[in-house]
């Protein structure tokens, strides 16, 4: 079998391992190596070396980049490196030739002889280690497929897990928690409304803590995870995700990915080498400069990728930029993206490089970004996120949304902002709306209904003593923790989640609900689901009749917002039209009277553009407000959160308001009126 390949120099572009006519070229980085070997191996059987090539020869090594052009070669088969080099921890250096390494570009891993363990001790792991597989990536009919380029300001984001949305066997489909199962179930995400799905990470994330269900911790970033594929066919592990992509975009839904480039599970001091560790730890990651041995953990899970080295900029970019040309994906959610700003000294960055790499990448122009603007060492950039095109998770948003719609005291002048674009946030920057992600709850804490039914959390099946998940969850139980039979307390609760709803889709920005908000799907109070696989996370879709009443709500909200584009409008925070109307006016109970010293006030109501009249009372009683007098027309309740039954009416079965100047909004309610 040896006597096949010829081994030519090959090119130090691209890195990765990349079938090309007759072999495979095979790349990767390594700045302070001494030497660098490549290992392949039999596709049948990854015990078997059939190939140790030495790249420490002047046509293998070009300036860092370790190189050869092996032909006979095809795809199917695996490979790995060995880098050697000093073993200097405390200069930041940690070469050991004993650890089989896989290609940071693999396109996927065999994980077939893989002991973490031994990963970690100072032994050869050569029987125990990960092999990167030779992938085609070009062997797929995309059927004329591509990214839907949906302009930024009509989006709506249906944030889910790919396992989870159809593990329950009440998906009665035939491949629950797969990329199929999500296929299958397209019609009800297409009946929602929502026209773009944010996927919890899919990147192989296999060498991290066997707990970890949702994702976050990347082992192979160009990768797909195989647990949300049928076939054992690595190769079709991508076909698989593109099958998914095509069918969401042919229901003209976008894939928007959640990506981790912060930090890996290589973890600290203590942790697993079989990457980036082992290939050049100085260059990949974030070091103590009191102690280079130690690593700085900005991320708090142990380690913190350093992404503004040029290397590793160029490593995100790239993988990125795959993603998009490659597998058809339309936008990125960057993961703690606080991260991607800091130097290679940790600091926090006014220009990171990365950041506007991504930005300015002519190849990533028309994908979407959304960056969570924040990280677990105390970089808090919201409002304030680099770049031009970043949308930002509003943090501020979610948590004076909550505050008020408890009942907290004297945010009015804060719920105005934030409905109307948060413009305090933005609009010094010159940028817009659209800037801000809207939502109420994400994968990382309360559902929807659990935000109305726990005043706490309740962690106790994660086995951690109930002390992992944010204590301060600005929520409130209205009178029963979690579970009950009380009728009125299960009403008020479904009149607070259409009050939530209400206020996001009628809030300017791009708003994002979780999997499930829509039907009511509880955790039974649990605000840190990261190790549950199982039907506390699952989404229950027998909630669908359950919960129907909420669900028909959800729909209608979400139509209401697409008929008017004033909540949509990517143009301004406030201005006048063409005939002098002001775009929107404050008022409180009284019209122009919006009370914004009141400490005490918990109502807001205002007019956009003599068009729409929004009501909002969250007091403890109900109370009559002022209404706008119009001319030639006349106003007509289109939503009231206080019916007990659906309580959106649909285009021409409105409900018209009989007294021109006032009308009564119960108490924690919303009415909102549009001029006929």
């Amino acid at each position: 079998m040896r006597s096949k390949f010829i081994v030519e120099p090959g090119s130090p572009y691209p890195l990765g391992a990349t079938v090309c006519k007759g072999g495979v070229n095979f790349s990767v980085f390594s700045q302070h190596a001494t030497n660098v070997e490549l290992l392949i191996f039999d596709k049948n059987n990854p015990q078997k070396t059939i190939k140790t090539l030495s790249l420490n020869t002047p046509h293998h090594h070009t300036y860092h980049f370790w190189h050869a052009l092996i032909k006979g070669l095809k795809p199917g088969n695996l490979y790995a490196f060995r880098a050697d080099g000093p073993f200097e921890p405390s200069n930041g250096h940690r070469f050991n030739k004993n650890k089989v390494l896989i290609d940071p570009y693999s396109k996927a891993l065999n994980y077939s002889l893989w002991q973490k363990q031994d990963a970690i001790s100072d032994q050869d792991n050569l029987s125990s280690s990960l092999r990167s597989v030779i992938i085609d990536t070009g062997n797929y009919n995309w059927r004329g497929d591509k990214p839907l380029n949906r302009p930024i300001e009509e989006t709506i984001i249906y944030e889910m897990h790919v396992g989870n949305f159809t593990k329950s066997p009440s998906s009665d489909i035939k491949n629950p928690g797969k990329f199929k199962g999500l296929i299958e179930k397209i019609p009800y995400l297409k009946s929602l409304g929502v026209n773009a799905v944010e996927i919890m990470p899919v990147f192989d994330f296999g060498t991290g803590d066997e707990r970890n269900v949702w994702g976050y911790g990347t082992s192979a970033f160009f990768a797909v995870d195989s647990r949300y594929c049928i076939s054992n066919n690595k190769e079709q592990h991508l076909n698989e995700f593109r099958d998914m992509v095509r069918a969401l975009h042919k229901a003209d839904i976008e894939v928007i990915l959640d990506v981790v480039f912060g930090y890996t599970p290589e973890g600290d001091h203590n942790g697993p080498t079989y990457c980036f560790r082992g290939l050049d730890n100085s260059v990949y990651y974030h070091l103590s400069q009191d102690d280079k041995q130690y690593y700085n953990n900005y991320s708090g899970c142990g380690n913190t990728l350093n992404s503004n080295h040029p290397i590793v900029s160029k490593f995100i970019k790239d993988c990125l930029e795959y993603w998009v040309l490659e597998m058809h994906v339309d936008g990125f959610r960057f993961d703690e993206a606080s991260l991607l700003s800091r130097d290679t000294d940790g600091n926090v960055l006014a220009n990171p490089t990365v950041l506007w790499n991504i930005d300015l990448s002519e190849k990533l122009a028309k994908t979407k970004i959304f960056a969570e603007p924040w990280d677990a060492g105390g970089a808090y950039l919201v409002g304030k996120f680099p770049g031009y095109r970043f949308v930002e998770w509003n943090g501020k948003y979610r948590d004076e949304m909550r505050r008020f719609v408890r009942g907290d005291l004297g945010l009015a002048p804060s719920i105005a902002g934030r409905m109307t674009g948060s413009a305090d946030l933005y609009q010094h920057t010159g940028r817009l709306p659209i800037h801000s992600l809207n939502f109420i709850t994400a994968h990382d804490g309360f559902t929807l209904y659990d935000l109305v039914s726990y005043d706490n959390k309740h962690n106790e099946a994660n086995g951690e003593g109930n002390r992992d998940g944010i204590d301060n969850n600005f929520s409130c139980n209205y009178g029963a923790e979690g579970d009950t039979d009380n009728q009125d307390i299960l009403r008020f609760r479904f009149r607070q989640m259409k009050n939530f709803l209400t206020l996001l889709f009628l809030s300017k920005g791009i708003p994002m609900i979780t999997m499930g908000d829509e039907i009511a799907r509880t955790q039974n109070g649990n605000n840190n689901t990261y190790c549950q696989d199982s039907p506390i996370s699952w989404f229950n879709w027998d909630n669908i009749n359950k919960n129907k009443a909420l669900l028909e709500f959800f729909k209608k909200i979400v139509s209401f917002r697409k008929k008017h584009r004033y909540f949509y409008d990517n143009d301004t925070f406030g201005k006048s039209d063409k005939n002098g109307w002001p775009e929107i006016a404050f008022h409180g109970c009284q019209l122009f009277s919006p009370g914004w010293d009141n400490s005490n006030s918990r109502v807001l109501s205002f007019t956009l553009k003599n068009k729409i009249h929004i009501m909002i009372n969250m007091d403890d009683q109900g109370l009559m407000f002022e209404i706008p007098q119009i001319d030639n027309k006349q106003w007509y309740v289109a939503i009231n959160t206080a019916e007990e039954g659906i309580g959106v009416y649909s285009d021409g079965e409105e409900i018209a308001v009989s007294d021109s100047k006032n009308i009564y909004v119960d108490n924690k309610s919303i009415i909102v009126m549009v001029a006929k």
